[in-house]
């Protein structure tokens, strides 16, 4: 699976992954033997505890390395189409102006202020491709839904 991700994202990644791998583990086996100085292991909290943080991060540097490996860079587009590492602010057909919602488009790992849409979900796949002033119809669970393209900016 291909991971598409903002500059700044990969960016953060990557410096979270290599942190992890040289500080983090290095903080983890010190933990792991302090606690081991308090005696026996079956009933030492602290030595349990500090084992499940290490395999926590041992976890998240193994997701880091799979999205790293297999990682595509995409740029925001420059002339306001709707795309991945844009925000998207739209209103549903109906609701007051003031119910606008916006989203960022892209990958779980886009940290943000701005909830982030998925592109290949109903809404976000259907958005990728438009501009602000355009009406977008999707499927949704209850069955067709439109939705106004307010504006659209790079995050």
């Amino acid at each position: 699976m291909i991971h598409k991700l903002s500059r700044k994202t990969f960016e953060r990644l990557r410096d979270e992954h290599a942190d992890l791998t040289t500080r983090g583990r290095i903080v983890a086996a010190e933990k792991i033997a302090r606690a081991r100085e308090h005696g026996d292991l079956k009933e030492n909290g602290d030595y349990h505890a500090a084992k499940d943080e290490h395999g926590h991060m041992e976890g998240r540097i193994r997701q880091l390395e799979s999205i790293l490996e297999n990682v595509e860079i995409i740029e925001p587009s420059k002339d306001g189409t709707v795309s991945i590492g844009m925000i998207v602010s739209v209103l549903y057909d109906g609701d007051d102006p003031s119910m606008a919602e916006s989203y960022l488009i892209g990958h779980i790992e886009e940290a943000s202020d701005t909830p982030v849409m998925s592109p290949t979900s109903p809404l976000g796949s259907a958005l990728l491709g438009a501009k602000a002033g355009d009406m977008v119809v999707y499927d949704a669970p209850n069955g067709k839904l439109k939705v106004k393209v307010l504006e659209t900016r790079p995050q």
